[in-house]
């Protein structure tokens, strides 16, 4: 196998009559999924330079994967830009992407139109109104490698711009394949998408449903602000899998959802993101006895996940839940700061991911790519990529490796990991504000965002909507007369933190 088309090919060949997908008001099933894909692909196929990427300005829904598959037939391949982020952030990454071509659809064409004014705006409808061209699609087909890309995902970038990890068809099948199987997830599955189509938790749900046959059911974004319509969601649907963010399953037992409603036909629960809450597991737990728990580790840049830990129902985890060990064809082992492998319990260093799954690079930014993908320094004799995570870790006694934080100033927080210096950079940008500091309390799971200047935080707060995602703008802002600084002239984070005790 080669190319991601070939599962939707091949279980739409075996039952075309099953659901394939459905967002809660469209839905396909494998046939006709299929050949809205296959239609789209036909009518981008003229305008798509091969390898070249093409934007998908979206909510997510049914048509949005019509469209990411459509791309993929014309040879392209696709990132999915959020019309709900600030329009800065917007140009941002088309400035990064230079793309040609924008899909969407009916409810943002206008916004569409203004934003990509230099770009061929298609309308998905129309796409799918197009006819099936099968020797164009062949001969685009004809020319594909496994290596080509299949994806970009933009995650926060440190020097204010955001960073396009592009994924190839080879580390997706490698992984999906592996994934699928170790969890066995089957044909008569209901899997619960719940990240967002821009996030790479999606593409577990994505491209499991599309290999097993798996029906894939799109949670509208709406329903996770309030737990009782969400699990009312889930239950209708009779969700079996969930491979969901650990935000979104606190999100729900925070709000006591649980004791409204019990998703009772979930068999499967997985996790990643962020470090799980026990008492949020214990939870989940309690009400779904019979489920299987699974704690997944790994960012973006790997394509998803490198190790897995199937949670022990009678095992105490107050030291911490493990990431535990590799997928199949990963090796994930840790690295001191002198390149030399740690392998005794108890030593922590960086964790660092080798294998087909490690992705392409970051687009268009040949020098970060260098400083994260580089040579396994273990087998100097010849070239192996792999990625340096930036993420700390160590081994427990029983071999199984656990979370330890981060190296740098990157931060998992709602999910999503975040440059704290973009953070600040964009802070430090807003008229009023003289200069900020960004600090992430992991364990209680806050963002604080703290400045000088004369601004108030309301308006603060307010101006930071323009200029960045919800998920990165801190949730507590605090007015400071000064900013307090270590021995060396840096910004002492530590006395900042210390701060906030003496206030309350």
């Amino acid at each position: 196998m080669t190319n991601v088309l070939e599962y939707l090919e091949h279980t739409a060949a075996e039952a075309p009559d099953r659901i394939a997908v459905t967002d809660g008001e469209k839905e396909y099933t494998r046939a006709r999924f299929l050949d809205l894909c296959r239609r789209a692909g036909s009518a981008l196929a003229g305008s798509v330079a091969r390898r070249r990427p093409v934007i998908v300005f979206m909510e997510k829904g049914a048509d949005t994967l019509t469209a990411f598959f459509g791309i993929v037939y014309a040879g392209g391949f696709y990132t999915l830009i959020d019309p709900q982020l600030p329009a800065q952030r917007q140009r941002q990454i088309q400035d990064s992407l230079h793309a040609e071509v924008v899909i969407t659809d009916c409810a943002h064409l206008d916004q569409a139109k203004e934003l990509f004014a230099e770009c061929r705006i298609c309308e998905i409808s129309a796409l799918h109104e197009c006819s099936e061209d099968a020797d164009a699609l062949k001969k685009i087909r004809e020319r594909h490698l496994d290596t080509d890309p299949l994806y970009v995902n933009f995650t926060s970038g440190s020097t204010g711009v955001p960073k396009g990890v592009l994924i190839c068809h080879r580390s997706v099948i490698d992984f999906i394949g592996f994934f699928t199987k170790q969890f066995g997830i089957r044909e008569d599955d209901v899997i619960a998408n719940q990240a967002p189509l821009d996030f790479d938790v999606s593409v577990k749900d994505i491209y499991s449903a599309m290999l097993t046959g798996a029906k894939l059911v799109l949670v509208p974004r709406p329903l996770f602000t309030t737990p009782a319509p969400l699990l009312d969601f889930l239950c209708e649907h009779e969700t079996t899998v969930m491979i969901w963010a650990v935000s979104a399953l606190c999100l729900v037992s925070a709000f006591h959802g649980l004791e409204y409603r019990v998703p009772d036909k979930v068999r499967m629960v997985m996790f990643s993101g962020e470090v799980m809450p026990l008492k949020r597991l214990k939870n989940w737990m309690e009400h779904l006895p019979d489920a299987v728990f699974i704690n997944l580790y790994g960012p973006t840049e790997i394509t998803c996940n490198c190790t897995w830990h199937q949670i022990e129902r009678d095992r105490d985890y107050s030291d911490g839940i493990p990431i535990g060990h590799s997928f199949p064809n990963e090796e994930t082992f840790l690295l001191d700061e002198k390149d030399h492998e740690i392998t005794q319990p108890g030593v922590t260093g960086e964790i660092c991911v080798r294998g087909t799954a490690v992705g392409l690079g970051y687009w268009n930014m040949q020098e970060q790519t260098r400083e994260r993908f580089r040579d396994d320094p273990r087998t100097p004799e010849y070239s192996s990529v792999i990625y340096c995570t930036g993420d700390l870790g160590r081994y427990n006694e029983h071999g199984e490796m656990m979370f330890c934080g981060r190296r740098d100033d990157q931060v998992k927080y709602m999910g999503h990991r975040i440059e704290l210096a973009e953070v600040e950079l964009a802070m430090n940008q807003v008229p009023g504000v003289e200069r900020s500091c960004c600090i992430f309390d992991e364990a209680k799971s806050r963002l604080h965002g703290f400045y000088c200047g004369s601004i108030d935080r309301g308006e603060l707060a307010q101006t930071l909507k323009e200029k960045l995602p919800v998920f990165m703008i801190p949730g507590h802002l605090h007015q400071v007369e000064s900013m307090p600084v270590t021995g060396r002239g840096k910004i002492d984070r530590k006395a900042l933190m210390q701060s906030l005790s003496k206030r309350r």
